[in-house]
Parts: C-alpha cells; sequence; structure tokens
C-alpha cells in the first residue's frame, strides 16, 4: 500500500508559484495523508503546535514524517473529537501543513507545523487510519483591486483596538509581522480571523472564502463581535477589580479599627460583643450534650465569619434565641383551680370556652398528679389575649413562644431540628377558638 502512494505521489505532483508559502518552485504532492481536528481549522501563515493522542495518531505520524515532503493536510471535522472523525465528516476545504516537530510524552504526541495554503479535497483514497486524500491546492486570489485597501485598513484598525484590551493579541501581532507585512492583505485576513474566539464554523466559513474580498467583509465582521465581547470583559473585570479593591479597602479599615480598640481597650468589636453576650448566658444554662455540641460549632462559626456576611446574621440569630431558652431552669407547678379560675375571671373579660378548656386541662393534671407531654395551643387572631392568658395562667414558668416567633426560628436554617428540646421548657396552652 506503501509503494503503491509512493508511485501517486511522483505521477500527482503541482508546481507552486507565485505568493504561496510554498519555497520557490517547490514540487508539492496532491496525494498527501488527512488529520481531522474538531476544535477549529487552521490558515495559511500560522505556526500551531497540536496534541493528539499517541495512540491513535501514530501511524498517521510516522507515514507523515517518513514521507519525502513531510506535508499534512489538516480538515474541520463535525464529530466530537478528532479520533471519532470519518471521512464523511471531513470538511471539503483545508490547509496544508509541514511537520517540523514531533514529540512523544506520556501517551501523546506534540507535533509543530506550519500552514502553508488551502486546498480542496477531491477524494479520499484511504478511508481508515492513516487517513490519505487527493487534493487540489488553491492558490491565494490577486490583490490589486481598490477595494481591498480599505478593507484592509479597517481590519488593521480595528486590530489596533483589540490591543489595549488584551496583551496575547500584541505577542501575536508581533510574530505576524516578523514573517509578513501589513501590505499583505489575504494572510492579514487569515491572520485577523485566527485571533478571534469565533466558533470552527464561522472560522470554516473564512477558510472556504478563497476569493479575498467576500473573506474580508466576513472577517470584519467577526472582528467587530470579538471587538464588543473583550469590551464587555474588560467592563466586568473592571467591576469587579473595583468591588474587590473596595471590600479590601474596608476589610483592611475594620482590622485596623479593631487593631486599635483593643491596643486602647476601648471597646470590643461587635462580634467579640456577641460572642461574650452568648458565653454569658450560656454559663447559666444546663444544656444537653446534643445541645451544647451544636451551640459550641455555631460559636467557633461565629467567630471567624465577618459580620457582613448573611451567614453571620443568621448564625447570631440562632446563638441568641438557642440562649435564651430555660435550659436547665424548673418550676414548681401551682395545681390550684380555685386560684386558676378566680385569677382568670379578674384578668379576662369572657372568653369563657378558654377559660374551661384551660381549667379541665389543670384539672386532669391535678388528678394525674402532674402536667407532662401535654401541649395547649391558643389559635386566634392578634390582640385577642391568647400570649397574656397562657401566660398567667400557666402552672409553669412562661416563656415567649408564638407561632409567629417559632416561624422566624424555622428560617434560621432549620437548626432547631438537629437539638432536642429541654425537658425544662414550658408548657404551651392548647385551644381553638372559633
Amino acid at each position: 500500500m506503501q509503494a503503491e502512494e509512493d508511485n501517486i505521489q511522483e505521477e500527482s505532483i503541482e508546481v507552486i508559484s507565485g505568493q504561496d508559502l510554498a519555497r520557490a518552485n517547490e514540487v508539492l504532492p496532491n496525494l498527501i495523508h488527512l488529520l481531522p481536528v474538531s476544535a477549529r481549522p487552521f490558515f495559511p501563515g500560522q505556526a500551531v503546535p497540536l496534541l493528539m493522542e499517541q495512540e491513535h495518531w501514530e501511524s498517521t505520524m510516522e507515514a507523515v514524517t517518513n514521507s519525502p515532503h513531510s506535508l499534512l493536510g489538516v480538515v474541520l471535522s463535525d464529530a466530537e473529537s478528532a479520533e471519532r472523525a470519518t471521512p464523511d465528516t471531513f470538511k471539503a476545504i483545508g490547509t496544508v501543513c509541514r511537520v517540523h516537530r514531533v514529540q512523544r510524552s506520556e501517551g501523546r504526541l506534540q507535533v509543530l507545523v506550519e500552514c502553508l495554503q488551502r486546498f480542496r479535497t477531491e477524494k479520499i483514497v484511504h478511508t481508515e487510519t492513516p487517513f490519505t486524500g487527493r487534493i487540489e491546492y488553491l492558490p491565494e486570489p490577486a490583490s490589486d483591486s481598490k477595494e481591498i485597501k480599505p478593507y484592509a485598513v479597517a481590519i488593521i484598525n480595528t486590530i489596533k483596538e483589540l490591543l489595549p484590551l488584551n496583551p496575547l493579541y500584541a505577542e501575536e501581532l508581533r510574530m505576524f509581522l516578523d514573517r509578513f507585512g501589513p501590505d499583505d492583505p489575504s494572510h492579514l485576513t487569515d491572520f485577523a480571523a485566527s485571533l478571534t474566539t469565533s466558533d470552527k464554523f464561522q472560522l470554516q466559513a473564512v477558510l472556504e472564502s478563497v476569493e479575498l474580498l467576500p473573506r474580508m467583509e466576513k472577517v470584519l465582521e467577526l472582528l467587530h463581535r470579538e471587538l464588543e465581547v473583550v469590551k464587555a470583559q474588560a467592563s466586568i473585570r473592571k467591576t469587579v477589580e473595583q468591588r474587590m479593591e473596595k471590600q479590601q479597602r474596608e476589610f483592611l479599615l475594620r482590622e485596623q479599627l479593631k487593631a486599635i480598640q483593643q491596643e486602647l481597650g476601648i471597646e470590643k468589636d461587635d462580634r467579640t460583643a456577641e460572642l461574650d453576650k452568648f458565653r454569658e448566658r450560656l454559663e447559666k444554662l444546663t444544656l444537653t450534650e446534643q445541645a451544647q455540641l451544636r451551640v459550641d460549632e455555631e460559636m467557633d462559626k461565629l467567630a471567624v465569619l465577618e459580620p457582613g456576611s448573611p451567614e453571620y446574621s443568621v448564625t447570631r440569630n440562632y446563638l441568641d434565641w438557642i440562649t435564651l431558652l430555660p435550659w436547665g431552669i424548673n418550676s414548681v407547678d401551682k395545681l390550684d383551680l380555685q386560684f386558676a379560675r378566680k385569677t382568670l375571671d379578674k384578668d379576662h373579660y369572657g372568653l369563657e370556652d378558654v377559660k374551661e378548656r384551660i381549667l379541665e386541662f389543670l384539672a386532669l393534671g391535678i388528678m394525674k398528679g402532674q402536667i407532662a407531654g401535654s401541649i395547649i395551643l391558643l389559635v386566634g387572631p392578634p390582640g385577642v389575649s391568647a400570649r397574656p392568658l397562657s401566660a398567667t395562667r400557666s402552672p409553669r414558668q412562661w416563656a415567649a413562644s408564638s407561632t409567629a416567633f417559632q416561624s422566624a426560628v424555622s428560617a434560621m436554617k432549620r437548626k432547631s431540628k438537629d437539638i432536642a428540646a429541654p425537658t425544662s421548657a414550658p408548657c404551651r396552652a392548647s385551644f381553638s377558638r372559633r
């Protein structure tokens, strides 16, 4: 097969002249090996490094390096990856490249190629790796039209606008000017297209535009889109940097103020004051082991959070709530029905059904000898004395626990589900008022 290809290559040659990148009077073959790429096409005038799987492309690169011309046809494929590419996914227009260096490292091939000129694939001769195809070279068009120069100037001016926004453009422009000049509109146009971050199909459309003027129009449109994108990125980056600078400045000033206050002994910062307040409350309480572990975690978290962060407020509110509960505080039940009835009638007008339900609850407790495990819920709109009623007549020491308060607590990360309620928590009255 290799001998047959060599014979075909000797018979199928073409002399390239004019402005093509091939050396003067160099003979280029019409039968070359093809390499599909899936990311983006290559343009004449580029020196491109390639990284590919050694196991899949080893045979192709060996065939190219063993050939007398070391030429490789790079074509764009519609496949998701180059390894999955098949001849029916190859684009018709590609770029012939000369392979300068092949290095093998960790199962990969690092290949440096020099892109020479466009070609059109006439026929795929070998449909499996290494792919081989018969091609037709597409010479660069003449650039003597009067309309070419204005487009070239517009492309150069747009590139100049891009340079301050991205330093990488300046480096690539320097490399381009080392090989070509601004008076070479064809290679200038291809170089400008390679600068953009356009998708592979837009770039392939530029590569397939052999005529210079339509190609320059497409590239100029891509450059303007790129300029808008780069300007938007620069604006976003500037906004983020300003916000970060402001936050860093505020943080430094806060830390300096904190250090000065601590040095002079003037006052504590808000976070330290909150922690001291919670520690003072906890000293008077007897928490369960589970509750103590959670409180310690939240105290450690509060000590490192910034006061301006949303998590700081959630953690602070949670600790404020949990340290207000009567952990380990007990009271003696007052089970006196006559005193309870007299006090209910004295302090609250009407509400007979509610009073009767409370007295029934107390009577049951007196009969059983204790009141434990029962909950009384007073339901009603705001202002109907539900909380004062339950507070004044509860047989135990009372602590505020309205449903509105419990809803606020539930919104605080619902941490309370991890902690068992203290056994000494007050009973809450239960009644449904209709």
